[in-house]
């Protein structure tokens, strides 16, 4: 009877061992692929700051080829990054690149992000220089538009919704009254989530029966 309670605790400690080990292994694995992404985050941070450098240094070219390294090399593009590729598009005279990513920061970000007040500016040159621009000449142009990549809508992993600007129904002026219709993407204070965002950009975002 007593070798019978000593095998079967045995046993017990081998299994209870086992599962500790493995749980052991796991968590090795996941702190191992966490520190890989931050390895990767840190690295895509410092070719940002890089590139944000050659461009305050009227290097425009070689900036916009590290933006353009950095795009090519993330899942998810910081907004920030919004930003910059916007600006330094401005430079290089690809207007319609330039608004394109100036109006995802201002989008992503709203009034209170940190180059809002630039953003603008640029952006309204942008559109000044677009115009000017000869129509075969705007074709001609290749442009890296936001609409092919995700962008990290930031910590809430909420964004204001293009379509009802936030309002939760689409108002339709009307010549006697306005109409309103309940909007078929946000939820029901006018948000979506970062994917459902991205998706509404790239027109898979399929609307609510």
């Amino acid at each position: 009877m007593h070798k019978q309670l000593l095998l079967v605790s045995i046993f017990s400690l081998i299994a209870c061992m086992s599962v500790l080990a493995q749980e052991t292994q796991e968590e090795k694995i996941q702190q191992a692929i966490m520190d890989r992404e931050q390895a990767e985050r840190s690295q895509i941070l410092q070719n940002m700051d890089r590139g944000v450098a050659m461009m305050e240094d009227g290097n425009y070219q070689d900036a916009n080829a590290i933006f353009k390294q950095v795009l090519a090399s993330v899942k998810v593009v910081p907004t920030e990054l919004c930003f910059y590729f916007g600006k330094n598009s401005y430079h290089l005279e690809k207007y319609r690149q330039s608004i394109d990513w100036l109006n995802k920061y201002i989008e992503l970000k709203g009034t209170t992000g940190q180059y809002y007040d630039e953003c603008s500016e640029y952006l309204e040159k942008a559109k000044q220089g677009f115009l000017g621009v000869q129509k075969d000449e705007r074709e001609e142009v290749k442009t890296i538009l936001s609409i092919n990549y995700d962008i990290d809508c930031g910590p809430s992993g909420k964004v204001i919704c293009p379509v009802c600007k936030g309002k939760g129904v689409i108002i339709t002026k009307g010549q006697f009254r306005d109409t309103y219709k309940t909007c078929p993407y946000s939820d029901d204070h006018g948000l979506l989530t970062c994917e459902e965002y991205n998706q509404l950009l790239r027109g898979e975002l399929k609307p609510k029966l």
